[in-house]
């Protein structure tokens, strides 16, 4: 099963999250925080808010345990970019772009390991038991 959370329309650019949401792909919930939480930036918050959210939408809405998630991707793509305009020399003006990022966290269920069956011994390893 899987969880979703999105954050729309982040005030930072999609560039700077995806540095964080490389960090953190394909780890378990709990270290995947631990990371975010010491992690000196603004997108680590944002992310860390959005992961948050995901797990408590796990346990919630699924009734899955946090300890059994883990990322299974971690997404930040670019939102609408607003524009707006700053004074320049002799009268022009100079763009500013401020751009925004929509952050989506996917946590996955742990398959549990599945142990293979004992192999049954074929017929001539059978016969060759018996023989000895």
């Amino acid at each position: 099963m899987e969880v979703t959370s999105v954050y729309k329309y982040a005030r930072i650019s999609a560039q700077k999250a995806r540095e964080v949401t490389r960090e953190i792909q394909g780890l378990p919930v709990s270290q995947a925080l631990s990371i975010l939480n010491f992690t000196p930036k603004k997108a680590a918050a944002l992310i860390g808010k959005t992961l948050r959210s995901a797990v408590a939408n796990a346990e919630n809405n699924h009734e899955l345990d946090a300890d059994d998630l883990y990322i299974k991707s971690a997404v930040a793509n670019s939102g609408p970019t607003l524009g707006r305009i700053m004074p320049r020399a002799r009268g022009s003006a100079g763009a500013i772009k401020k751009r925004q990022a929509h952050i989506t966290v996917i946590l996955a269920q742990k398959e549990e390991e599945k142990t293979k069956p004992a192999k049954t011994p074929s017929k001539k390893q059978v016969a060759k038991a018996k023989a000895e």
